[in-house]
């Protein structure tokens, strides 16, 4: 029970409570461009690899703070590639607040692990492009790109590129990716 004597204090109190609320910004969402991607998909691709099938599936981790990739192409033999493989790699993107930008660091099966930067989005957030800052476990001076292109509500595609040193990009892969009902 409040009592005549603290009732105007803890008066006081509640209405600077409420006018450093009302001043309190509004922060956006830094996820928001990627909020798109949550959930599984399904696919498939076609490169230099080959013809696969794929799966991907994104989740937020730890708080909120990273997300969370987890990709697997099923490449058949073929004469491409007359043995198949299966690629798996799991990605981490974290925002970070210092470049503002977000890193994308991907961990590949095959032992390779890239580090990219977004480089860039459209106006209309339905393309968005990261680049290699650095690529482990490969000759030096190879560079990698994805480019994400959302077409749709459940349908975007990711074209992987990548360039030997000294040379231009060159299409790797095209994966065409539909949301998992």
């Amino acid at each position: 029970m409040i009592s005549m004597r603290t009732k105007p204090i803890v008066t006081v109190l509640l209405m600077l409570a409420s006018v450093g609320a009302a001043q309190t910004p509004v922060r956006p969402d830094v996820w928001q461009p990627f909020k798109y991607f949550v959930g599984s998909w399904e696919g498939t691709g076609n490169g230099q690899p080959g013809v696969s099938k794929t799966e991907r599936d994104y989740r937020f981790v730890l708080k909120s703070q990273f997300l969370h990739i987890q990709n697997r192409s099923a490449y058949d033999p073929q004469p491409k590639n007359p043995k198949g493989e299966v690629h798996e790699d799991w990605g981490l993107m974290s925002f970070d607040k210092t470049r503002k930008k977000f890193v994308l660091r991907q961990f590949h099966v095959e032992g390779f692990v890239s580090e990219y930067v977004m480089s860039s989005s459209s106006a209309d957030g339905k393309t968005i492009v990261f680049t290699t800052e650095s690529i482990e476990n490969i000759p030096a001076g190879f560079r990698a790109r994805e480019t994400y292109k959302i077409l749709g509500t459940d349908q975007f595609v990711e074209v992987f590129e990548l360039a030997e040193p000294g040379k231009d990009f060159e299409l790797y892969s095209e994966n065409h990716y539909r949301r998992k009902k």
